[in-house]
């Protein structure tokens, strides 16, 4: 069986504020990107967690180097069920580290681990009373990381 809880390289010594900081800034970086493909996906974020309101993701797209740091964080915010970044930064660290599992996994902390995909979090949860494993939420979808103790 699988275990069910995350590998140990995958918790650092970071605070879930300073992961979720650099992992901003990874993701403003890719946002502000020349290449279209690489900047769309954050532009879309931005725009689906109503951070960036009366814009169009055409205008978005062209005024791109204008995003900025605090954008980011509160999309990250809101994507985690917060109002904005103020309000995530003051209680996300009292959370465990598994609630930004899911930003983690972006950054390739599971990489070399075998990953089984599912449409939504039951399925897994059901995947894994049989086979173990350790799950992470990512959108609507889950996927379980497969690695043994």
């Amino acid at each position: 069986m699988w275990s069910t809880s995350a590998p140990r390289a995958v918790n650092s010594t970071l605070t879930n504020t300073e992961f979720l900081r650099r992992h901003a800034r990874r993701l403003l970086r890719l946002a502000r990107a020349e290449s279209t493909s690489t900047a769309m996906p954050v532009l879309r974020r931005l725009l689906a967690a109503g951070v960036m309101r009366d814009t169009t993701l055409t205008q978005l797209h062209e005024t791109r180097v204008e995003i900025q740091l605090k954008h980011v964080l509160n999309l990250l915010a809101v994507e985690l069920g917060h109002f904005g970044w103020d309000a995530c930064k003051a209680v996300i660290d009292t959370q465990a580290p598994a609630v930004i599992d899911r930003y983690r996994f972006d950054a390739g902390a599971f990489g070399d681990y075998e990953k089984v995909w599912f449409a939504n979090a039951a399925e897994s949860r059901e995947w894994q009373r049989e086979n173990g494993g350790y799950i992470v939420e990512y959108g609507d979808q889950a996927v379980a990381i497969l690695w043994r103790e």
